[in-house]
């Protein structure tokens, strides 16, 4: 028959010790939560009333500083292009909304953005814009 270990009595009072001071624990879930904000938090760009070459700078500058942040996500609104001044000129398709197309393009285009991005998705929720917005995914910084 195998004896019981029984415990003496310095180890019981570290034991109470500790126990009372409980608060001092690392507590990792709650640091976790902590990191995991800014990664699960959706940063958005409203890009109405911006030309063409406005819009690539802002969305470029816009999608480094969401990587440097931690983000994961970035919802770009772009508009459908209704209130444009398209039917003025021969030359433009009416339906097409041009930043929503051509910010997309400019993305897969510049090396720097990506390299940085893991997907693009044009089909954004209705409640954060549908046809008038877009989705960026990025990749995780290698430095974190």
């Amino acid at each position: 028959m195998k004896k019981k270990y029984s415990a003496i009595s310095k180890e019981k009072s570290d034991w109470i010790a500790f126990t009372k001071k409980i608060g001092d624990v690392y507590d990792k879930d709650a640091v976790f939560d902590k990191q995991n904000t800014n990664t699960n938090k959706i940063r958005k760009l409203d890009l109405h009333g911006f030309s063409l070459k406005e819009a690539n700078k802002i969305v470029k500058k816009f999608t480094i500083e969401s990587i440097n942040y931690g983000c994961k996500k970035i919802l770009v609104i772009t508009g459908k292009g209704l209130r444009s001044k398209v039917r003025d000129d021969p030359y433009r398709s009416e339906k097409m909304s041009v930043l929503k197309y051509s910010i997309p393009e400019f993305i897969k285009n510049d090396e720097d953005l990506s390299n940085k991005i893991s997907s693009i998705s044009t089909k954004a929720e209705p409640k954060d814009g549908g046809e008038g917005a877009f989705y960026i995914f990025l990749k995780r910084p290698k430095n974190l």
